[in-house]
């Protein structure tokens, strides 16, 4: 006499049931790995509002550059327009003009090691 041996839990019939539910929990699944991937690489996700992040700091810098630009010239301009002697030593740094009588050394720098002849 042979018996017969019970089947196996995974390969009993599943039910119309189960079956169900397990569709509709694959089905959620799928859709919940849809909007984790959406909220991180989406058009508002995290990895946009993070480089939306560092260009504004970097957009804070370059402001802050240019306001420091802006006062450090609005004080050179207040200068020139008020005292003569601020004219005179721009006139003499950036045209290279000179008082009658003065004379002007040009001295040109040497490369390290080069052999002045």
């Amino acid at each position: 006499m042979k018996r017969r041996q019970a089947k196996p839990a995974s390969t009993a019939a599943v039910t119309p049931r189960k079956r169900r539910r397990r569709v509709i929990e694959s089905v959620l699944v799928g859709i919940g790995c849809l909007v984790l991937i959406e909220a991180l690489i989406g058009e508002r996700g995290l990895v946009a509002m993070v480089r939306a992040r560092q260009d504004y700091r970097a957009a804070e810098q370059a402001l802050r550059a240019a306001r420091a630009k802006y006062f450090r010239l609005k004080e050179e301009v207040d200068e020139l327009r008020h005292d003569p002697a601020a004219i005179e030593d721009a006139a003499r740094r950036d045209l290279g003009l000179i008082k009658p009588g003065e004379k002007v050394f040009m001295i040109k720098d040497l490369q390290p090691g080069s052999n002045p002849d």
